[in-house]
């Protein structure tokens, strides 16, 4: 509500001052809404393409398993003994090594 009433008084008042606040909103929106999450994705990405054998991590479902086959596309996780699940790359989280817990926090 303020932000708008403030646009349109600039906007009443000299129509290059308008641009020049619209200008600076986008400006403001890029850094702080889109490229942090570009920044993201592009990590996540390239988190993905690096997976190696052996690796434990974490499903977006939340399944922890070991890394025992990378494809193209597709990766193989050993979430117990004898019992192996195929995944999308894309459905892998993160690395379960880097995940904080209380024991590594007070380390």
């Amino acid at each position: 509500m303020i932000l708008t009433s403030i646009l349109l008084q600039a906007q009443q008042q000299d129509p290059t001052s308008f641009w020049i606040m619209m200008g600076l909103l986008m400006v403001v929106f890029y850094f702080f809404m889109i490229r942090p999450q570009q920044k993201k994705a592009k990590e996540a990405r390239k988190f993905r393409e690096n997976l190696q054998k052996g690796s434990k991590v974490v499903t977006i479902g939340g399944i922890h398993g070991k890394v025992v086959e990378v494809n193209d596309t597709t990766v193989l996780l050993e979430v117990d003994s004898n019992v192996k699940l195929r995944f999308e790359k894309s459905a892998i989280a993160m690395d379960n090594t880097q995940q904080l817990t209380e024991a590594t926090a007070k380390a």
